[in-house]
C-alpha cells in the first residue's frame, strides 16, 4: 500500500456542516473511492485553524489519480465548494505531505 496525506482547509464557520456530510458520505462516492485503490481514508480536524489532515493508503498511484476524473468526485467537490477553500474546478485546495517516518 501506499501511504498519502494532505492538508486542506475547512471555513471555521463550516465544521459541523462538513462533519454531517462526510457522516453521510454518499454511497455511490464511498463505491467509487474503493473501486480507485482508497483505504484507510481518514480526515482530521484542526478546531482552532480549521486545517483538514486527511490520510489514505492507495494500491496504486495510477488507479487513485483517476478518481479525480470521476463524475462523483466531480459532484463531490462542487457539494463540499461551499465549505471549504477551493480550486476554480471546486477540488479541495490541497497540499500534499512527504512522509518522513513510518512504524510498522
Amino acid at each position: 500500500m501506499i501511504r498519502k496525506a494532505s492538508i486542506m482547509y475547512v471555513y471555521k464557520d463550516q465544521y459541523e456542516e462538513y462533519k454531517r456530510r462526510h457522516d453521510e458520505i454518499w454511497p455511490e462516492m464511498e463505491k467509487e473511492l474503493k473501486a480507485h485503490g482508497a483505504h484507510n481514508y481518514s480526515i482530521f480536524l484542526d478546531h482552532e485553524t480549521g486545517q483538514l489532515f486527511a490520510y489514505l493508503e492507495v494500491e496504486d498511484e495510477e488507479k487513485w489519480g483517476k478518481m479525480a476524473d470521476t463524475e462523483i468526485c466531480k459532484k463531490w467537490w462542487a457539494y463540499m465548494d461551499p465549505l471549504m477553500e477551493t480550486n476554480p474546478d471546486n477540488s479541495p485546495v490541497s497540499k500534499e505531505l512527504k512522509n518522513v517516518f513510518y512504524l510498522a
